[in-house]
């Protein structure tokens, strides 16, 4: 067995493996002795077939398999033996595709590897951490919030307005037949609430208790019922109450119905979640410009393939951000930009660097945590969580997309660690006012 370099170009490596034809005979020759005591055939005791007679039935086969694991087997003693880390998986192709038995055979292999990423001197890294104690004023905001969203209903003289309840009997007709599902007593109906169908809630603005109106719309094309989908239909509205939104007392009650014991222990489960959210805003900023800070200190070649990938995949992404009609891929090919490449390069060049400063610094993603943030993803799909959970299981590809933030988010807390890191106390409105600009970057 040979190995030639044919090529040696920045990251870029090409090699020519030469296999000889004598050694896949002697492989072939190999497999077929240590089988040969368990093959039974018409004529001839087990383990007593003729190796002539064994090569002929089963040789051709065997080759086909010995000629990859000799391939294999020369790629992967190469990379141990030179420390390459190829960047994707090699590429592999027959040069001699006139091949016959007793030939040599001779395979070009390709790759781009992993480059070599320089050590950091974390000191250098100097960061702050904004941190903001939440207010009385966020406290009251909060609670007001939340009563405005238990809201209750009161009885209201004079007309319905947007935001006011209705009660009232209706009675849904299409072609002038009431159609089942179509009626109801004593509906109660927030306006504004867009829990019927579009226009049906903006005609009863303006009417009043004792008022019967008569609705008229057009059921959407896609609704679910089939034989209402793009019908017209006029509901006979019976006005019985108009009543207005009235927040809920922000009292032991209150609480209560957000399952805390009194208003104090809501106060406070409300400074703890706003403490965490701000906290989580924070650490964005942070995070921010520690990458920044890496992305300025640290320069080495990056693999072109990896780039090219992550440009046309960031292109694409963007084009349907902008194009959210388009669910499917059939639109015209999209041509990363400059800018593309640019965020490209940033995205690859950090992504090695945080993953090799993971890996000599012996970051693990435990079990436990796997688990905890596939169960948080799983409750994103109510009633199919076990599915989910159990497609993740069985898919090492989806693993990766679940298992490399929360790497990240580990790297990043161990550099956090390692760096100079000062906190300062910010308003609230200082904190959102850098959370934003993180957008406009």
């Amino acid at each position: 067995m040979q190995i030639t370099e044919t090529l040696a170009e920045g990251l870029k490596r090409e090699y020519q493996i030469t296999i000889t034809g004598a050694d896949l005979e002697s492989r072939v020759n190999a497999k077929l002795e240590e089988a040969r005591p368990e093959i039974e055939m018409k004529g001839f005791r087990k383990g007593k077939v003729p190796m002539a007679l064994l090569k002929k039935q089963f040789g051709p086969r065997l080759m086909g398999e010995v000629m990859q694991e000799a391939v294999d087997s020369a790629m992967q003693g190469h990379l141990q033996e030179t420390g390459d880390r190829p960047a994707a998986q090699p590429d592999m192709k027959m040069v001699n595709e006139d091949w016959k038995e007793g030939d040599d055979v001779v395979v070009a292999l390709s790759y781009e590897k992993l480059p070599e990423i320089p050590d950091i001197d974390y000191k250098s890294l100097k960061l702050e951490r904004m941190t903001v104690t939440p207010s009385d004023e966020d406290l009251q905001e909060t609670l007001e919030s939340l009563a405005g969203s238990a809201k209750n209903f009161d009885t209201k003289k004079g007309k319905a307005a947007e935001g006011d309840q209705v009660v009232m009997d209706f009675v849904g007709r299409v072609d002038g037949e009431a159609f089942e599902g179509g009626s109801a007593e004593d509906f109660p109906l927030e306006l504004g609430s867009g829990s019927f169908i579009p226009g049906f809630e903006e005609g009863l603005i303006g009417v009043k208790k004792g008022d019967e109106k008569e609705v008229e719309v057009t059921f959407p094309e896609e609704y679910g019922a089939e034989h209402l989908a793009g019908k017209a239909a006029v509901f006979t509205c019976t006005i019985k109450e108009v009543k207005k939104p009235v927040p809920a007392e922000i009292d032991d009650e209150l609480a209560k119905k957000f399952g805390a014991e009194d208003l104090e222990a809501l106060k406070g489960q409300i400074g703890e979640r706003l403490s965490a959210e701000y906290a989580g805003a924070a650490r964005q900023v942070t995070k921010r410009a520690l990458l920044d800070q890496l992305d300025e200190k640290v320069s080495f070649e990056l693999p072109p393939s990896l780039v090219e990938a992550e440009a046309r995949q960031i292109a694409h992404q963007l084009w349907h951000d902008e194009n959210p009609d388009v669910e499917g891929h059939d639109h015209p090919e999209i041509e990363p930009t400059e800018e593309h490449n640019r965020l490209a390069e940033r995205r690859v060049k950090l992504g090695l660097l945080l993953a090799e400063l993971g890996t000599k610094n012996d970051v693990q993603v435990s079990d436990a945590e796997m688990t905890q943030a596939i169960m948080n993803q799983a409750r994103q799909y109510p009633g199919q969580e076990r599915q989910f959970f159990e497609f993740i299981q069985q898919n090492p590809g989806a693993q990766q997309q679940v298992r490399a933030p929360l790497f990240e988010d580990k790297v990043v807390d161990f550099v956090f660690e390692m760096a100079e890191v000062k906190t300062k106390e910010v308003s609230k409105d200082a904190l959102k006012k850098a959370v934003e600009a993180l957008d406009e970057e």
